[in-house]
């Protein structure tokens, strides 16, 4: 609990009241302490690094058109309710002069976490350049290929890439401490106050406004949008890639909703490497019947536990290993519950192979084949190196900017490990948020506010059929229900990897934005 100043201010009032004040009640001696005192306060200090932006002039070519644009790369100084600052926010802001600036988007984009840097929506998704990704094949080693994005969103929005406190160039100053910023509500509230900066330094008030998670950066936008709403900061859409709003599909032991939301994942995954029997041409009507299944005969036979006859529990292994490729007798060894980690190792366990938890197509070697879950994601080990000497290059060669430590692609050991799950107001022992609620509120007090969610089949971090129930399990009203739209494309979790789904998103992304904030 925190002592209360009140009692120690009052004994040194009393004490000055009841004594006679004399030239010697204030030495050099009492200085000298006073003056250590604040010294030693300020060592814990983190340094104040001024504010500063570089400015440069490029083009992209964007289907038929030619888009010219200003990139500013730089930091902006938040600060807390005592107008101290707390944290150098590195951005980087792509904007397009088109004589309209109160009417062109502008599209706040971050990945998630928590405790990565906007890195790879910055150099694989819609800014002006993206990485040579290979689909479902890892990028072979240096020299890597930056090329121009002709499936970049600035022919729609400007964009602005942030980098979360203590990730890629953002670090905290001052007094501030990691707990200030590392948890669910200080996470948005630190984004609140580098958007609505940004949005009051750049004169973009009349705007239209975009949020763009990926990840937990989905996780982030849904208490965001609602956190600005009641600020006065009106949003037009919310742009949901690779969701997560409800973490107890992760974290609930005993409970089988993650069993059944995976379990579409899983088939599409399997049907991917051609472990599917009689595997169907088309993966959407076959994921179409694998989602009936886990809606009806799945969950019915899941929820009856340990009293399931042996002859329904064969049926549903034998369905199942239909959908997902395993073994019935394995199946009923897990009694009928695929955990992801488990179903990466066996899917290819006679080929000595795994696969990726990111993104199912990609295959990994572990040291051997026996035992119970992979030991890495080869879908992680595929790009990140690509990724990170890709935008060192790019911000030192054209975006000119250099900062004054290294960039930190991620921060997971400090930043995810202590992050605070729990919700301001929250209740109970809740400590695997769920944040539709946030969403939900935001949707029914603007009731134009739209939302977009983009899903790969092959993602096992965040898997589309779960996004999908949390979205349908809002609470909506019908006429508001609708404002939502999905997306799903052959690729992982992150969904630009491959090209041809990169270009599916492109397109309906750009749809999305002229419904949502059409231009004349």
């Amino acid at each position: 609990m925190r002592r209360s100043s009140f009692a120690p201010l009052v004994l040194a009032l009393l004490l000055t009241l009841g004594s006679p004040v004399h030239a010697d009640d204030t030495t050099p001696k009492d200085a000298t302490k006073t003056a250590q005192t604040d010294k030693d306060s300020k060592k814990d200090e983190l340094p104040i690094p001024p504010e500063h932006a570089v400015v440069s002039k490029h083009s992209v070519r964007i289907g038929n058109r030619t888009v010219s644009y200003k990139a500013t790369a730089g930091t902006l100084l938040i600060k807390d309710d005592k107008d101290k600052p707390t944290v150098s926010v590195f951005y980087v802001a792509y904007t397009v002069d088109d004589g309209k600036p109160g009417k062109r988007p502008v599209t706040f984009m971050y990945n998630g976490g928590p405790g990565s840097s906007s890195m790879w929506l910055h150099m694989g998704s819609f800014g002006p350049v993206r990485v040579a990704n290979r689909g479902d094949q890892p990028i072979p080693p240096p020299p890597y290929e930056t090329v121009p994005n002709d499936y970049s969103l600035l022919d729609k929005t400007d964009l602005v890439f942030i980098d979360a406190p203590g990730t890629g160039y953002s670090q905290l100053v001052g007094e501030a401490k990691g707990k200030d910023f590392y948890g669910v509500d200080q996470d948005a509230d630190a984004f609140a106050k580098f958007i609505t900066r940004y949005i009051g330094d750049n004169h973009r008030w009349n705007s239209p406004k975009f949020l763009f998670g990926e990840s937990y950066g989905t996780t982030r936008s849904a208490v965001l949008v609602k956190l600005l709403q009641e600020q006065g900061m009106e949003f037009n859409g919310v742009v949901l890639m690779s969701s997560i709003l409800d973490f107890n599909v992760w974290s609930s032991t005993g409970i089988d909703h993650a069993f059944i939301v995976n379990l579409p994942t899983e088939a599409a995954i399997a049907w991917y490497h051609n472990k599917v029997p009689n595997k169907p041409a088309d993966i959407a009507s076959f994921l179409a019947g694998v989602r009936h299944f886990a809606d009806t005969d799945y969950t019915l036979a899941l929820a009856k536990g340990d009293a399931i006859e042996p002859a329904e529990a064969d049926r549903i292994a034998n369905q199942l290993s239909q959908y997902i490729g395993l073994s019935p007798t394995y199946i009923k060894q897990a009694n009928l519950r695929i955990d992801p980690s488990r179903f990466r190792k066996e899917l290819l366990r006679d080929q000595r192979r795994t696969v990726g938890r990111l993104d199912g197509r990609f295959e990994g070697i572990d040291p051997d084949a026996a035992g119970e879950t992979p030991d890495g994601d080869a879908a992680s080990d595929a790009a990140t190196g690509a990724y990170l000497a890709a935008f060192n290059q790019y911000a030192e060669s054209e975006l000119k900017y250099t900062g004054d430590h290294a960039y930190l692609p991620n921060n997971y050991g400090v930043i995810n490990s202590g992050w605070d799950w729990k919700r301001k107001g929250g209740h109970g022992f809740t400590q695997a948020p769920y944040v539709g609620t946030d969403l939900s509120d935001a949707m029914r007090r603007n009731p134009h506010l739209k939302v977009f969610s983009a899903n790969g089949y092959y993602d096992l971090a965040t898997p589309f059929y779960a996004t999908e129930f949390d979205l349908g399990h809002l609470g909506l009203d019908p006429a508001i229900r609708k404002n939502i739209e999905f997306g799903f494309y052959p690729s992982g979790h992150m969904i630009y990897f491959d090209v041809d789904a990169l270009k599916q998103v492109k397109a309906d992304l750009a749809r999305f934005y002229d419904e949502t904030a059409p231009q004349s």
